[in-house]
């Protein structure tokens, strides 16, 4: 439709929604340019638990004992912040590792329990 057709008021609307249109398609060329993602660095294997992991696995044999109660694995995930399940993946099915704050969470909780303190209740 030819602009000039249209009556002054609605002339000066579509101009004004053209420049918006312009300005929304500029402002994203640049959103696009500063949050592209870079290229992604080459994955690096984490280690799993196993032989290679001495005080881990010994760490784990510790927690094991002071988790033998009924509901203990479940307050020491809320300790954590974390799902129960994961305490399972970390304590039991030996299909995930801790990052270094949950496993230094761990040690402090397990010290606390040896000492006749409970830090999940």
């Amino acid at each position: 439709m030819d602009p000039s057709l249209l009556p002054p008021q609605m002339r000066l609307v579509a101009e004004l929604m053209d420049g918006l249109a312009q300005a929304a398609m500029a402002g994203s060329r640049v959103l696009q340019a500063r949050y592209r993602r870079s290229r992604r660095p080459a994955h690096v294997p984490c280690r799993m638990p196993g032989k290679t992991t001495p005080m881990w696995n010994e760490l784990v044999a510790n927690l094991r004992v002071e988790l033998a109660p009924r509901g203990t694995q479940a307050r020491l995930a809320r300790f954590l912040g974390l799902p129960r399940q994961r305490i399972h993946e970390f304590l039991k099915s030996h299909s995930r590792m801790p990052d270094a704050e949950t496993t230094l969470r761990l040690f402090y909780w397990l010290s606390e329990r040896r000492a006749g303190r409970d830090p999940s209740l």
